[in-house]
């Protein structure tokens, strides 16, 4: 059971998955004795210009019959009367079949190679019998929506009788119009009734704007009665137009050229897709309207001034595909009786066109990099990138080109890059705004196919580089530009470069280190900065700051330096505040106003951070923002700092306390007591007051203490005071009164500040 369903995906799977690049007609019709042309599309590449073409008809079973091919071989039934021709310029093969018989009607197909079941085209043909074999019939054959001139011959008995033209309806011939001026109410405005001549016997019915419903057979007549009137059979073949072939490739470009005739060169234009049964539905005209599926890809144009027109379409998507028809009338809308022109478009989807975003999105402030795709082979030729313009249906005004045009609104912000012979172009436009939102093509002098179009949206957010909008530099100064990069650019190129109407050329700058133009972002944001020596009026313009990986640009940021005339006594050295635009920090980022001081060898740095700088700079900061307060934060300050620094170093005084206290206690053992004795209780200086040592005698004396036995040795009798001694306090009484005695003057200390801040 498994084998048996896998067996069955695996058949079906290739008529599902797969869908073949050649491309033919669907259906073609001839008459017997006729001869017919099928032309076959196939995808280019060397393989497929040298492959075997052949073209087969399909039997019963499903197996296809090889009857010629490329290769020289030919049927029997073919000798003679067919041929195939490869065309590779064009990607194409022609089988062209003479002599046509009923019995070549039949399912067919053109294919590509080495047998007929390779990659192949489905085309059925269709042969009719011949006009020449309907006896006594006068055959007009026109073509929708063109003219058709009838000429009915009579007899001269009949020249001073009425002469009429009546269609044919069943049993019934209903009259279409006579010598009498009666016009049938279906061909008021498009039927003319004259005679050429007396001389000439001949009568003429011209019909125009054909319809489809006016083929059929007619009956010129001359008489007034019915039962003598001269009759003469007409048939009218009105033939739809025979659809040109298309080939497209998917993401390419289309380009539909109409030339319908001098007679509708001042009518409005129109192109429109067959959808299910016969309705047209208008994709484009030039009264205005135009389908929502195809906004922004698609430009109506006139060619001349015979009613020739085209239609380019870019950006082709797979439903794209169909039959197609343009046409001229009063209302630029497809109506039946006027001329059309049909084409079958096909849209290989094995595309060799590279794959480019049809929408980019940007933010207002930022900036985007478009890449457009041209055709490698013709690298040399020149490149745009346009607008479209939703308001005229051929208009794309220029933006820019790689021959140095710039649209004077743009300059400054839009540069075209090119990448030689990788088939790419770049076109960078950054300071987006609102009014930026629209659609822009992509185009060169060469092949059409490879024009293409993208939608550019405008959306919330920030921009990812920051810098300063305006900066003005004085001649012959040193003129410092920082830009900010976020951490998701820590691995790309960073550059500086100078804008021109050729581009922007690079210029040499250097990291300067962490930025803090970022919250809740690491080392990795980065600062880079240009920097211009001796500044000249040369130096006046647009410089770019901007991010690249390998040949792809990135994100872009602009900024106009204004170079003036120097002041007198302006600085050497001028670095742009790197804070300076506040909507590009985040709010808890400090930024320090820089002010121009008249020192000469002062370096004012706009990026926080940094040490301090040559001639007390920082000093002066502190004096500048001293003075820029008010009295009563004058007070305030004066009055905490001191304390502040009373309590702190009372606090270090009583933890070097503890820490002799903890330093000089002994723990001693005497038979089972324990006890604590601080060193202090050996000295004499606390129980004496300020005179050191004033009890102790100068011998030394040495106590031995053991369990049992105990040894005194006295070397000399010990004088006494004659003052009692005090009563020794302990280390714990020690350290409680010096803590009282350092909050006592600490709180005088505090008095003394309050009474008189400006000494504190």
């Amino acid at each position: 059971m498994m084998l048996f369903l896998l067996t069955c995906l695996l058949a079906v799977l290739p008529v599902v998955s797969t869908k073949s690049p050649i491309f033919g007609p669907e259906e073609v019709s001839s008459v017997e004795g006729k001869s017919v042309s099928i032309k076959c599309y196939y995808p280019d590449s060397s393989v497929n210009r040298h492959s075997r073409k052949y073209w087969c008809r399909q039997g019963a079973s499903g197996r296809c019959v090889t009857l010629i091919s490329s290769e020289g071989y030919i049927s029997k039934d073919y000798e003679g009367r067919a041929n195939i021709t490869n065309f590779p310029e064009s990607n194409t093969f022609v089988v062209d079949i003479a002599h046509l018989t009923k019995d070549d009607t039949g399912n067919y197909k053109c294919g590509l190679g080495i047998s007929s079941r390779g990659l192949s085209f489905d085309v059925s043909l269709e042969v009719s019998q011949g006009p020449e074999h309907l006896e006594d019939v006068q055959v007009h054959t026109a073509e929708l929506g063109k003219s058709v001139t009838i000429k009915c011959p009579f007899k001269p008995e009949n020249m001073q009788k009425k002469k009429s033209l009546c269609k044919k309806s069943g049993q019934n011939c209903p009259l279409v119009i006579d010598s009498l001026d009666y016009v049938s109410p279906s061909y008021s405005n498009r039927v003319k009734f004259s005679i050429e001549g007396t001389s000439q016997l001949v009568f003429s019915v011209s019909i125009n704007r054909l319809r489809l419903s006016d083929a059929g057979m007619y009956l010129c007549m001359a008489g007034d009665n019915p039962s003598s009137t001269e009759q003469r059979a007409v048939e009218l073949q009105v033939l739809k137009p025979e659809p040109e072939l298309l080939y497209g490739e998917l993401r390419g470009s289309i380009n539909f050229d109409c030339a319908l005739g001098p007679e509708e060169a001042n009518e409005p234009k129109f192109l429109c897709r067959m959808s299910d049964g016969e309705a047209c539905d208008l994709i484009i005209n030039t009264l205005g309207k135009k389908a929502p599926a195809f906004e922004g890809r698609i430009l109506l144009s006139p060619k001349d001034k015979k009613g020739v027109f085209s239609v380019l379409v870019t950006g082709l998507k797979k439903e794209d595909a169909g039959r197609y028809l343009c046409g001229a009338n009063p209302r630029g809308l497809p109506e039946e009786g006027w001329p059309v022109r049909a084409w079958h478009l096909f849209i290989n989807e094995e595309s060799k066109f590279p794959y480019s975003p049809s929408v980019v999105k940007g933010v207002a402030g930022g900036s985007v990099a478009v890449l457009c795709p041209y055709n490698p082979k013709e690298r040399n030729l020149q490149k745009y990138w346009c607008r479209w313009d939703q308001n005229q249906n051929g208009h794309c005004p220029l933006l820019v080109d790689s021959e140095g045009l710039v649209n004077e609104m743009y300059e400054g912000r839009l540069a075209l890059y090119e990448e030689p012979g990788n088939g790419t172009y770049t076109v960078i436009l950054n300071k987006l705004t609102s009014q930026d939102a629209g659609f822009y093509w992509c185009l060169t002098d060469g092949d059409v196919r490879w024009r293409s179009t993208v939608e550019l949206k405008i959306v919330e957010g920030d921009p990812s580089l920051k810098v300063q909008e305006n900066v003005t530099a004085q001649v012959g100064q040193t003129l410092k530009l920082p830009c900010h990069f976020p951490c998701k650019f820590y691995s790309y190129e960073k550059y500086w470069c100078k804008w021109n109407n050729r581009g922007c050329q690079a210029l040499p700058s250097q990291d300067e280190g962490p930025s803090q133009a970022f919250v809740n972002c690491n080392l990795n944001s980065q600062i880079i900065s240009l920097t211009l020596n001796q500044v000249t009026k040369a130096d006046e313009g647009w410089y770019w700051c901007g991010v690249k990986q390998g040949h792809r640009y990135e994100d872009t940021v602009a900024v106009y330096v204004a170079v003036e005339e120097a002041a007198k006594g302006s600085h050497n050295f001028i670095q742009v505040n790197a804070h300076a635009n506040k909507e590009a920090v985040e709010p808890n980022v400090r930024v320090v106003e820089n002010k121009a001081e008249s020192s000469p060898g002062l370096v004012v740095e706009g990026r926080e951070g940094t040490g301090d700088q040559a001639g007390g700079s920082r000093a002066a900061a502190d004096a500048g923002s001293s003075e820029g307060q008010g009295g009563s934060s004058t007070v305030l300050v004066s009055t905490l700092v001191p304390l502040a620094l009373v309590l702190a170093l009372g606090a270090m005084a009583l933890w070097v306390a503890r820490a002799r206290h903890r330093r000089n206690v002994d723990r001693i053992s005497i038979g089972s007591y324990r006890t604590d004795i601080s060193m202090s209780d050996f000295e004499n200086s606390r129980d004496f007051g300020a005179r050191e040592n004033m009890g102790a005698s100068s011998v030394t004396q040495e106590t031995s203490l053991g369990d049992k036995n105990e040894f005194a040795a006295t070397a000399e009798s010990t004088t006494e005071n004659e003052e009692p001694k005090k009563a020794k306090r302990s280390s714990k009484e020690e350290a409680d009164m010096a803590y009282t005695a350092f909050l006592i003057q600490s709180n005088n200390m505090a008095a003394n500040v309050q009474v008189n801040p400006s000494e504190a």
